[in-house]
């Protein structure tokens, strides 16, 4: 339950961390099918959902939706891996394919699974502790860790760094140290970005982007605000990057930087929590708490690149549809549907959303608990963010 971490400053994680370093058995439920929306013949021929599953339960799940067969699988991994008696994990943070490989970050229990992308068969682990967020470039992956265990306190938390492995053997090959508690991650060229959210360090959070030269391994920082957490590389050599905020006076911000001279050069007044690029749209969902009102405020908005403007304040124009926490949204690279996934108490199972770009929804369906991160299986490449 990472956004939810930050919310409310990780007390769950306080109580439970004994119970989370590793996988933990658990009855196999098997794999369940529905059918949802219209068959579609494109290069799309599916997505993976991960469920972040609740902190300290061992119930972070893979669903998948085939376009090909308008069919949606709850608990995929369980059913392409029987011999494993374990579960997925705890707590699933993140998810890529890079080559042909699906590539799953399994947060408090320290590792990445790393399974067939057409199949999500297991392959093998790649064992990182605290480890956050993914990015790939020629062949090695890179991926953020917090580097101690989940400990909300100034005087136990540790630098964080950012494990480069080469994706053929899984092993790690190369260290970058950066910010306390960094979180997503992109690479521009030769310079790999790094937001920073030191969220382990409340009230005195990190404020910077890592900015890692991978040529010379040299690193710099570039101020920007407290508490960062996403970040996005456009077609036009920015970077964007969004704030939490402090959940008092600061309000959760996004923010563009200049990557040819690594600057902040504008900023964007809208929350944000989850975002997804498409072309010069930047979808935007955000859950943001105040501990000032004691309220959740849900926004959404869609923010062209190009012009540094707010083009919608809602994507959503059906009343019907009923989401109660926007946890995670992507957008088809074919279609151009919109998925909103809704992890509604954070505790039960959720719902994934389709809506069109006309605002209204086509079809949901029930998936596992807390559902987040989504990436699109294509016939020659992977839409990942």
């Amino acid at each position: 339950m990472k956004e939810i971490i930050h919310i409310y400053h990780i007390v769950l994680t306080m109580v439970t961390w004994f119970f989370i370093s590793c996988r933990g058995p658990e009855i196999y439920i098997p794999a369940e099918r529905e059918q949802k929306g219209e068959i579609t013949q494109t290069k799309a021929v599916g997505f993976y959902l991960l469920n972040e599953g609740n902190m300290g339960s061992n119930k972070a799940s893979l669903d998948y939706y085939d376009c090909t067969k308008a069919s949606y699988i709850r608990n995929i991994y369980a059913e392409a891996n029987p011999e494993i008696t374990q579960s997925l994990g705890d707590v699933g943070n993140d998810i890529k394919i890079y080559g042909s490989r699906l590539y799953a970050v399994i947060n408090c229990s320290n590792l990445v699974e790393v399974m067939d992308a057409a199949t999500a068969k297991h392959i093998g682990t790649i064992q990182v502790p605290n480890c956050r967020y993914l990015t790939f470039k020629d062949g090695y992956g890179y991926l953020t860790s917090y580097a101690g265990p989940v400990v909300v306190d100034a005087t136990k938390a540790q630098i964080g760094y950012v494990a480069k492995f080469d994706t053929t053997t899984l092993q790690v090959v190369d260290t970058f140290h950066v910010g306390f508690q960094p979180d997503e991650l992109e690479i521009v060229g030769t310079k790999l970005y790094v937001a920073n959210s030191g969220g382990y360090m409340v009230p005195n959070y990190e404020h910077t982007v890592s900015v890692i030269d991978l040529n010379n391994k040299t690193r710099t920082n570039i101020e920007v605000v407290n508490n960062l957490h996403r970040l996005r590389a456009d077609q036009y050599g920015q970077i964007w990057v969004s704030s939490r905020g402090d959940y008092y006076g600061q309000p959760s911000r996004l923010y563009c930087i200049d990557t040819n001279t690594d600057q902040v050069i504008d900023s964007v007044m809208t929350a944000v929590s989850c975002m997804w690029l498409d072309g010069d749209s930047l979808y935007i969902c955000a859950t943001e708490f105040s501990y000032i009102t004691y309220d959740t405020e849900i926004t959404y908005a869609i923010v062209n690149v190009k012009k540094h403007e707010i083009v919608t304040r809602n994507f959503i124009q059906d009343p019907t549809v009923k989401i109660d926490k926007p946890y995670g949204v992507a957008v088809h690279p074919i279609t151009k549907d919109i998925y909103v996934t809704d992890a509604k108490n954070y505790v039960s199972t959720g719902t994934l959303w389709c809506i069109g770009q006309d605002g209204i929804a086509k079809w949901s369906v029930r998936t596992g608990d807390i559902p987040a991160h989504i990436c699109f299986r294509l016939t020659n490449k992977a839409i990942n963010q």
